[in-house]
């Protein structure tokens, strides 16, 4: 039996830390745009807190509102280790992000070599919270446990 993916925050004094734990290392970055999604996702346009997270295909209709449909972006990034390359990835979803307004909601292609990683991720256009100022490599990792990978990493807020 699989364990659980599971990703939780951690709240600091200006910083926001990302644990992540899954089976696979696909699996991390993915929970890790996941999350990075939730965290930009518009205040106007999220279910809330609460809400059960709506399937993919719903995201395109919320309490009447019309949003933006989805759209697909092509990602690059590469580094010398697992847990840099994490810290690129982030930072390639927050650039696009800030840059563009594209607020990522899954990956639709992942591939992963030693030092870089491809993919193309669903997404769709809004007005993305400007909390994180910056992916940080204080504290990060990325590793091979027992039953999967364990990750972590913090944000400058």
């Amino acid at each position: 039996m699989k364990p659980a993916r599971v990703y939780r925050w951690v709240e600091h004094t200006a910083e926001l830390e990302l644990e992540l734990e899954a089976v696979t290392e696909r699996e991390v970055l993915a929970d890790a745009l996941s999350a990075i999604g939730e965290l930009l996702e518009d205040e106007e346009q999220s279910p809330g807190c609460n809400a059960a997270p709506a399937p993919l295909e719903r995201r395109a209709l919320h309490a009447g509102a019309a949003l933006a449909p989805l759209e697909r972006r092509a990602l690059q990034a590469g580094a010398r280790d697992r847990p840099a390359l994490l810290a690129a990835w982030l930072e390639e979803l927050l650039f696009l992000a800030e840059s563009e307004g594209f607020i990522p909601l899954q990956i639709a292609d992942l591939s992963i070599d030693a030092d870089c990683l491809r993919a193309t991720v669903v997404g769709r256009m809004g007005a993305p919270r400007p909390l994180v100022k910056a992916v940080t490599h204080h504290r990060l990792e990325f590793e091979p446990t027992d039953g999967g990978y364990r990750a972590r990493v913090v944000f400058d807020v």
